[in-house]
């Protein structure tokens, strides 16, 4: 158990780690995207795969997780992620050749490449994020969300702006030198970042001895057996499904019913984008200027963040029947701001009911969270592109498609401030240690770190 809790320097430099690893990530989901499907003539399915395999992986961060609560330090685990998640990247970035060449080592190197990428995620992103759930006074609780996130964001669009400069005129050479630079770069901002953040875990005497170690399976089975627990891992894996969904559609949904142009169309995403920065500011600065860290005003905020994006697609629903006359550009600014409310408030509840049982059980409860928002990224974008060509092949039209799918986005989101509001208002961690089945522990006294 930590004797300090991060000062705002502390939780920026969570968030330059964060950052890091939005940048290597970027560079493999989207620049090695564009380069297998234009420059080497690959089929679109290719990269889109891969990119769900890495998702895939990251079903295993519950163990990366359990892994990191075992010790009394989480730094080691995050520096091993982030190194393998920088050598996976590389690992990739030489598969793209081998694909047009020698398609079956191709295939093979490209594979591992993205399984150490999504080993790597697993590994550091969990591992950070119990650290920061961990050592983050819960006052700061959503403005550290708001600051890490926003941080990655500013860290992929950084990085996506440096290395699409440097890369032209294209060559497999400039590939090379860029994708390296990022990965090196991106790893000892992360190390320097680190370095002396972290304030080890006391391991306290419990009736003369230290309490026993459990095992993966036992602290996942207890971890699934707590009602709030089990509850919000599927508030997470409905609202980030729900989330997800529109990735793959809005762009096409403004070219086909409003004839944007393809640039038109980037701009829309470009402003959603915006909108979703904008409600993660407005969440971390309310909840740091009016006490909105607490888990009351954090449910509100979810539960409003969910509603809000639930209305901004029903009205792109109606939007698909009503056509040029919809005010589209607001509708989508709007569904972007109630994105990042949700979004931010869900990760700052997420940092509190993770420390429920102690910073012992974080890393894998913030594990199971995890792989649960992987599943769902892996399958929205999916879900909702084979939404649209299932309706559109069945109404031979494509209003009707988005209707029915930007409808069902929103059903998905109503059920998810549903199942946020069945939450118990209340987890105190004083009355959780009195329960029988509690883990016996003692509270320390905390002191904010300068």
């Amino acid at each position: 158990m930590s004797t300090k809790t991060l000062g705002w320097l502390g939780i920026v430099r969570i968030g330059l780690v964060q950052s890091a690893i939005g940048a290597m990530v970027m560079l493999v989901t989207s620049l090695l995207n564009r380069v297998m499907v234009v420059e080497y003539a690959l089929p679109a399915a290719l990269p889109a795969g891969l990119v769900a395999w890495h998702y895939a992986v990251q079903l295993s961060r519950p163990a990366w997780g359990h892994g990191s609560d075992q010790g009394n330090r989480r730094t080691p685990w995050i520096v091993f992620g982030m190194a393998l998640l920088a050598i996976g990247a590389l690992v990739s970035v030489n598969a793209v050749p081998l694909l047009a060449e020698r398609v079956a080592l191709g295939y093979f190197v490209a594979v591992i490449g993205y399984s150490m990428i999504g080993a790597g995620v697993g590994a550091a992103g969990t591992s950070l994020l119990a650290l920061l759930a961990g050592q983050v006074a819960p006052e700061r609780r959503a403005a550290a969300a708001s600051i890490t996130w926003i941080m990655m964001v500013l860290g992929i669009v950084i990085t996506a702006g440096v290395a699409g400069s440097l890369i032209d005129p294209y060559s497999l050479q400039r590939l090379a030198m860029v994708a390296s630079g990022v990965a090196l770069v991106a790893f000892v901002v992360a190390l320097l970042a680190l370095w002396g953040l972290e304030h080890p875990r006391q391991r306290l005497m419990v009736a003369a001895q230290d309490a026993p170690s459990v095992g993966f399976g036992a602290a996942l089975r207890e971890m699934l057996a707590e009602t709030d627990a089990r509850q919000f891992t599927i508030f997470v894996f409905l609202s980030m499904l729900a989330y997800s969904m529109q990735d793959m559609i809005l762009e096409p949904f403004a070219g086909l019913l409003f004839d944007y142009t393809p640039g038109q169309s980037t701009q829309l995403s470009g402003m959603q984008h915006g909108g979703v920065l904008v409600g993660m500011i407005v969440v971390g600065f309310l909840g740091s200027a009016f006490g909105g860290g607490t888990p009351a005003s954090l449910r509100r905020w979810i539960v409003g963040g969910c509603v809000g994006s639930a209305v901004a697609l029903a009205g792109l629903a109606v939007a698909a029947q009503v056509g040029a006359a919809w005010p589209l550009t607001i509708n989508i600014v709007l569904l972007g701001f109630a994105n990042g409310v949700f979004a931010v408030a869900a990760i700052g509840a997420m940092m509190g009911l993770a420390g429920a049982q102690g910073p012992s059980r974080s890393g894998i409860r913030m594990g199971v969270w995890g792989a649960s928002q992987a599943i769902a990224f892996g399958l929205g974008g999916l879900i909702g592109a084979v939404g649209v060509d299932i309706g559109r092949a069945l109404a031979g039209a494509d209003a009707p498609a988005f209707l029915i799918v930007f409808a069902g986005e929103a059903a998905l989101f109503l059920v998810a401030a549903w199942l946020a509001m069945s939450v118990s208002r209340s987890r105190d961690p004083a009355r959780r240690s009195a329960s029988p089945n509690a883990p016996a522990r003692v509270n320390l006294p905390q002191e904010v770190a300068a």
